[in-house]
C-alpha cells in the first residue's frame, strides 16, 4: 500500500480519530486476518456473530499494527471509527489507486475462465512491469479493494477479476477500482438462477466496459455474440479476440497433442507466430488469446508474446491440473467450481485428452443454477454421453439429473452410476481404476475436491490411501474459496 497518515485515511473513509496521532503513518499491509499483521499495518476489524475482528485488535497492536479501522471503539487502541467497515475499506482503495497515476488496471469477467485469465494476463504483464493480482477468486466486495491496496508506487499494472451474482455488482466494483482496460469473457449460465436469463449476465458483465474512460480499452470476445455485442456499450476503443476470421488477435490452426496440450498460429495485425501451450484444454486457446490481446497493447512484441505464452502456467489450484499417477492413470483436477459451461469444456477435454483410452468422469452438483437445475445438469450427462466418456460417476442425489441425461442417450456405449458421497465415489475408482485410464473430477465447491486428492498417489509410487484416511485429512478441509 503506499505511505498514508491517519489522517488521510480517516478523510479518505470519512471516519472519525479515536486514541490515535494523525501524523502517524501506514506504511505497511492493509489486512482483516490479524496473523497477516505486520510492521506498520492497518488491521480491518469486521463485526460478526461467531468471530469479531475488534477482538483481536490488541493482538494486532502486538504484531505491529498502527491503527485498527472499525465500526466501534475498543478501549486503548488507536482507532480509525466508521459506520460499516467494509464500505471504508472500498473508500480507501479508490483514494490509493487515485494516488497511482502510473499505474494501469486490468478487469477481467466473465461466466468462465475469469480467474485463469486473470492469472495468465498478470503473467503476461509482470514481464513487462510490477505487478499485483489477486490470489485465488479475490473478486468480490472484500477481495477487491484488500488487492487493491497491495499495489505501491512501483506497481505497474493491478489486474483485477471481476466477480457479480447481479446486476450492478461490476458496477461497484468498478467505482472501487475503476479499470482501464476491461476483458470480457464469455456469457455463460453461471448463477443463471439469480441472474434469471443469459440476457441479464450479458448486462451485468457489460458493466465493466461502461466503466471504462474514453481513452480506455475493451478486450472483447468476438466468438461469444454476447459479448460481441457489448462493444456498443462502451466509448472505450474495442479490440476483439477470438478464432472469428475477424477478430483482431485470433487463433488460426488449432491442434491438440495427446495430453490436451493446444498449438496455434497468433495472428495480430503485426504478423503471425506459432505457440504450442503448457496448459491443458481447448478452451485455453480463447483464454490465452485474451491475455495476448492485453499484452499486446502493452506493447508486448509479437515474438516475445508467442515465447511468453508458451511459458504460461497455472496459478489457482484444482483448475485442469493433470497429473499422471505411478500406476500409469490420468487425473485432471478440475474441481475447483463448476458451471455448465466449464462442465461442457472439462468433459470435451478429457474426451479429447482420453481418445484411444478409457475415460472416466466424476461429476459433482452444479450450484446456484435455480430453475435451470435440471436442464443444466441433464445437459452435462447428455455431453459426455454423446462424447463417448466409458464411466460416468455421479456423485450426490442432486447431481442425478447428470446421470439421468447420460443413460437417456440412445445406444451410448458407456455407464453411468449415481453414487451417494465423494467417499464412495473414490472406493469405486479405488476398485476399478486401471492403467491408462483418464479421470476428470469436477464439481462445485461440495467437497469435489476430495476425489480428486484420493487419486493422488504418493511421489514413491505407493497406492492410493483409503477413502475416508484421505477425505480426513486437514489438507482437504481448509480447500475453498469464492467462485
Amino acid at each position: 500500500m503506499i505511505a498514508l497518515s491517519l489522517a488521510e485515511v480517516a478523510a479518505a473513509v470519512d471516519g472519525r480519530l479515536v486514541a490515535a496521532d494523525p501524523t502517524v503513518t501506514v506504511t505497511g499491509s492493509v489486512e482483516f486476518d490479524s496473523r497477516k499483521v505486520g510492521s506498520g499495518s492497518l488491521f480491518v476489524a469486521f463485526p460478526g456473530e461467531k468471530v469479531d475482528g475488534h477482538d483481536y485488535a490488541q493482538t494486532a497492536l502486538q504484531a505491529g499494527a498502527v491503527a485498527v479501522l472499525g465500526s466501534r471503539e475498543v478501549p486503548g487502541v488507536p482507532m480509525v471509527i466508521v459506520d460499516d467497515a467494509l464500505t471504508a475499506m472500498g473508500r480507501l482503495a479508490r483514494a490509493a489507486v487515485d494516488r497511482l497515476p502510473g499505474l494501469t488496471v486490468i478487469g477481467v469477467t466473465g461466466s468462465s475462465g475469469k480467474t485463469t485469465t486473470k492469472d495468465l494476463i498478470g503473467q503476461l504483464t509482470a514481464r513487462l512491469g510490477a505487478t499485483v493480482a489477486p490470489p485465488g477468486s479475490f473478486n468480490n466486495e472484500l477481495g477487491h479493494p484488500y488487492t487493491a491496496l497491495q499495489a505501491d508506487p512501483d506497481t505497474r499494472y493491478l489486474v483485477m477479476e471481476k466477480g457479480a451474482r447481479g446486476v450492478g455488482h461490476v458496477r461497484y466494483l468498478c467505482e472501487l477500482v475503476p479499470p482501464r482496460i476491461s476483458v470480457v469473457l464469455n456469457v455463460g449460465t453461471s448463477h443463471i438462477g439469480e441472474f434469471g436469463s443469459q440476457d441479464t449476465i450479458a448486462l451485468a458483465k457489460g458493466e465493466l466496459v461502461e466503466a471504462l474512460p474514453a481513452d480506455g480499452l475493451a478486450v472483447l470476445n468476438a466468438d461469444d455474440p454476447r459479448v460481441d455485442a457489448m462493444a456498443s456499450r462502451t466509448q472505450a476503443r474495442v479490440v476483439r479476440y477470438g478464432e472469428a476470421p475477424d477478430a483482431d488477435v485470433r487463433a488460426e490452426d488449432v491442434t491438440l497433442d495427446e495430453r490436451g496440450h493446444p498449438s496455434y498460429t497468433l495472428v495480430t495485425p503485426e504478423g503471425r507466430a506459432p505457440v504450442r501451450l503448457r496448459l491443458a484444454g481447448r478452451h485455453q486457446v480463447s483464454n490465452t488469446l485474451a491475455a495476448a490481446a492485453v499484452a499486446r497493447e502493452l506493447g508486448m512484441p509479437l515474438d516475445e508474446l508467442a515465447v511468453a505464452l508458451g511459458e504460461l502456467g497455472l496459478v489457482s489450484t484444482r483448475r485442469m491440473d493433470v497429473f499422471d499417477r505411478p500406476d500409469g492413470v490420468t487425473v485432471i483436477d478440475d474441481s475447483y467450481n463448476a458451471n455448465p459451461a466449464s462442465m461442457a469444456v472439462a468433459v470435451r477435454a478429457l474426451a479429447s485428452m482420453g481418445a484411444g483410452r478409457r475415460t472416466v468422469a466424476v461429476l459433482g452438483y452444479m450450484a446456484e443454477l435455480g430453475p435451470f437445475e435440471y436442464d443444466g445438469h441433464a445437459e452435462v450427462g447428455q455431453l459426455a454421453a454423446e462424447l463417448g466418456v466409458d464411466r460416468l460417476l455421479v456423485v450426490g442425489e442432486p447431481a442425478a439429473p447428470i446421470h439421468e441425461g447420460a443413460t437417456a442417450v440412445a445406444n451410448w456405449g458407456g455407464e453411468s452410476v449415481l453414487l451417494t458421497d465423494q467417499a464412495a465415489a473414490v472406493e469405486v475408482l479405488r476398485g476399478e481404476l486401471r492403467p491408462g485410464d483418464v479421470v476428470l473430477v469436477k464439481g462445485s465447491r461440495y467437497r469435489t475436491w476430495e476425489v480428486a486428492d484420493a487419486l493422488r498417489a504418493d511421489a514413491d509410487g505407493e497406492s492410493v490411501r483409503s477413502a475416508r484416511s484421505e477425505l480426513a485429512s486437514p489438507a482437504v478441509a481448509t480447500e475453498g474459496g469464492a467462485e
